[in-house]
């Protein structure tokens, strides 16, 4: 049985732990607010602006753009990795890099060339690993105050290679926020543009007539790269509220680990207590019965 020195030591390591992880849940907690602050408010224009791309699209027809034309034979896919800088939050990176292997073993499977940009420390390190080419890796982006800027630098590169035939297609695979305990990873096809859904649902409300000036097909050569930018932004803001949330929610199941544990080793030293004071009660009456004798 552990001595009392031993348990009390193990207690005040443990609780040492409780504090730190609780101090990371109020991190995580704070800072999760304005992420998600910034995703909510991001996505009614993400939404909009697919709309209108949606109806521009429709009219100037597939041909109209070289971002909206798929190529005959796709040799060369690029991916876009968006994971956190920092661990501590679950299995957060490990079902990303897990999405992002499973779908370079297919690709490469079907004779494709796989290369990757990573957005996070994590993403970084396990592409480093991989037997697959790594562009481009940007750190310290995801978690805090994202600039509009970033996804616009990555997404101008993407489009020049698209065009000039480096890449024929590009995807980006991000964790998308969608409750505090379930961030869902995703992956989605930037380049070439997927077709958009004209399809007219009956119940749908009317979707009010675009005046374009100048023509559609002109809109789309400055709004088809920009939704790249669009969509790359929305990857990185849905990410790093995954992450927050996905720490706050490692950080609290930890703390209530902490807990158990505490209880079970203040339970373990109470009996080792109650032990060693037996002990000493029966070396005492012992003592004392040999006198008498």
């Amino acid at each position: 049985m552990a001595t009392l020195k031993d348990v009390k030591l193990k207690i005040t390591a443990v609780k040492k732990t409780k504090q730190i992880t609780k101090a990371m849940n109020m991190v995580a907690t704070s800072r999760l607010r304005g992420c998600q602050q910034a995703t909510d408010a991001f996505r009614p224009y993400a939404d909009k602006f697919a709309e209108v791309l949606g109806s521009l699209a429709g009219r100037a027809g597939g041909e109209a753009n070289p971002l909206l034309i798929p190529r005959d034979e796709v040799r060369n896919v690029h991916v876009v990795l968006c994971t956190s800088d920092r661990g501590l939050c679950g299995g957060f990176n490990l079902n990303l890099i897990e999405s992002a292997e499973k779908m370079a073993k297919e690709m490469a499977a079907a004779g494709k060339a796989v290369s990757f940009t990573s957005f996070g420390k994590k993403g970084r390190d396990w592409a480093r690993k991989s037997p697959y080419e790594m562009v481009d890796a940007q750190v310290g982006v995801i978690g805090g105050r994202i600039p509009f800027a970033t996804a616009v630098a990555t997404g101008r590169q993407l489009v020049d290679r698209f065009q000039d035939g480096t890449y024929d297609e590009v995807y980006v695979i991000y964790a998308q926020f969608e409750t505090m305990a379930r961030q869902k990873p995703v992956v989605q096809q930037l380049l070439p543009i997927p077709a958009i859904s004209t399809t007219v649902d009956a119940d749908a409300p009317y979707m009010a007539e675009h005046i374009c000036e100048p023509s559609p097909a002109k809109l789309l050569g400055t709004l088809l790269p920009r939704n790249v930018f669009v969509q790359l932004y929305k990857a990185l803001l849905e990410t790093s509220t995954s992450e927050h949330a996905a720490r706050m929610m490692a950080m609290e199941n930890a703390t209530k680990a902490c807990n158990d544990m505490i209880d079970r080793l203040t339970l373990a030293y109470n009996k080792a207590r109650q032990a060693a004071i037996t002990a000493e009660l029966m070396d005492i009456v012992g003592g004392a019965e040999a006198l008498k004798g």
